[in-house]
C-alpha cells in the first residue's frame, strides 16, 4: 500500500497494440492501491494487444478512444512503454493533443522505457530531465532534453524511468507526484 493517497483521482493510461504489459499492469495496480482511478485510453474502442518482451501477453479493453478523451477529465497521465505501442502513439496527432494537454494543464505525467518517444513528438520535452530505455537516449537529447542513465527521475511532475526493473520507483514516484497534484514547472 502506497504512502500517498490518491483517492478519487482519475489517471489516464494511453497506450496500443504493443505495450509492454508489465509497463500498464504495475502501475495501474499501484494506481488503484493508492485509492487512484485508472482509465484506458487508445486510438481506438475495442480491445489491445499486450506483449511480454516479443511474445503476445494478455488483451485489455478500451475505456475511452483518444479522440474522445479530455485531458480535463483527469488528474495525471501515464504512458506505459513498449516499441511497437510507443512507435504507433507518438504519429497519432490525437494521442499527441492529449498528452500535450496533460503539460499545458500543469498535470502530473509519467512515462516509462520506450514511452518518452510521444513526449518529443508532442513537443514538451525541450529542456527536461528525464531518462528512458537506453536506445533512445539521443533521440531524447536531439529534442533538448537533459537524458541520464537513473533508475527515475522526476522533473516538475514528469516521471521517467528505464525498463520494468525500475517498475517499484517508478510507480512509488508516479503516486506520489499525482498525490501532489499540480506542478507549476510542468509546461508544454
Amino acid at each position: 500500500m502506497s504512502e500517498h493517497n490518491i483517492a478519487g483521482k482519475k489517471v489516464a493510461f494511453l497506450l496500443t497494440d504493443g505495450v509492454e504489459q508489465v509497463e500498464l499492469t504495475s502501475p495501474w495496480q499501484a494506481v488503484r492501491d493508492a485509492g487512484g482511478e485508472p482509465t484506458l485510453v487508445a486510438p481506438s474502442k475495442g480491445k489491445l494487444q499486450g506483449f511480454n518482451g516479443v511474445e503476445k501477453g494478455d488483451t485489455f479493453d478500451v475505456d475511452l478512444a483518444v479522440a474522445d478523451a479530455n485531458a480535463s477529465d483527469f488528474d495525471a497521465l501515464v504512458l506505459p512503454g513498449g516499441v511497437v505501442n510507443a512507435d504507433h502513439l507518438r504519429v497519432d496527432k490525437d494521442a499527441q493533443n492529449f498528452t500535450r494537454a496533460f503539460f499545458e494543464q500543469h498535470k502530473p505525467v509519467a512515462s516509462i522505457c520506450h514511452g518518452p518517444w510521444i513526449l518529443i513528438d508532442s513537443g514538451v520535452i525541450n529542456g527536461r530531465n528525464v531518462t528512458s530505455y537506453h536506445t533512445l537516449q539521443m533521440d531524447l537529447k536531439n529534442a533538448g532534453a537533459n537524458w541520464t542513465d537513473e533508475e527515475v527521475v522526476v522533473d516538475q511532475g514528469l516521471v521517467t524511468s528505464r525498463t520494468p526493473d525500475d517498475l517499484p520507483a517508478f510507480n512509488a514516484k508516479v503516486v506520489e507526484e499525482i498525490s501532489e497534484g499540480q506542478h507549476a514547472g510542468q509546461t508544454a
